[in-house]
């Protein structure tokens, strides 16, 4: 129990650096057409929640909410960014994307590719719906602009995180998908 207890907080630790790199590198931002990017930053809480449950993805997901609102205080990208500074939009949407992801996950185990890959794609439009739905509702942005956000930065998000999901998680428990398994993926 004990070490279960530890191996969790560590999986938390390591996957919430993790985040915490991709922002502070930029490695988590994917350049899109119209100066706007694609983040991967939350594809971490989606695979800590499939690894160690629903309360390691909060954890995770409160580090990468916390990290996102420093982030726009002291070293903001973009006008926008000066949004992130209030935690109803930087924290508060994150601690939901690991227990929606580990849910998927846990009604599709049994079909454990397919599983990896809603989870990635629920986890991450779970991020893009709850943080865009959070502008609106604090009036940053008017609500029929933020459909087409959805659209052109939501999908594709979803998409990389669910490869980025399947691939991560495929190689560590060393699953099968199609003639490759684990590292080979």
């Amino acid at each position: 129990m004990a070490q279960d207890r530890t191996r969790k907080i560590v999986i938390t630790g390591v996957l919430g650096a993790i985040a915490v790199l991709l922002g502070l590198t930029r490695w988590g931002f994917i350049p899109w057409f119209g100066g706007i990017s694609l983040t991967i930053m939350h594809v971490p809480v989606i695979i800590g929640a499939i690894l160690e449950g629903p309360i390691v993805g909060l954890g995770i997901g409160l580090i990468f909410g916390l990290f996102s609102m420093l982030q726009a205080a002291i070293a903001p990208n973009g006008p926008a960014d000066v949004w992130f500074t209030n935690p109803l939009l930087s924290i508060l949407p994150r601690l939901f994307i690991g227990p929606a992801a580990w849910l998927v996950w846990k009604a599709l185990k049994k079909m454990p590719v397919a599983g990896l890959i809603v989870s990635g794609i629920v986890g991450s439009l779970t991020n893009t719906v709850l943080v865009l739905g959070m502008i609106g509702v604090l009036g940053y942005l008017p609500i029929a602009v933020l459909g087409g956000i959805v659209v052109a930065n939501g999908l594709p998000e979803a998409g990389i995180s669910a490869v980025i999901t399947l691939l991560v998680v495929a190689a560590l428990w060393q699953l099968k998908v199609g003639k490759r398994s684990g590292s080979d993926l």
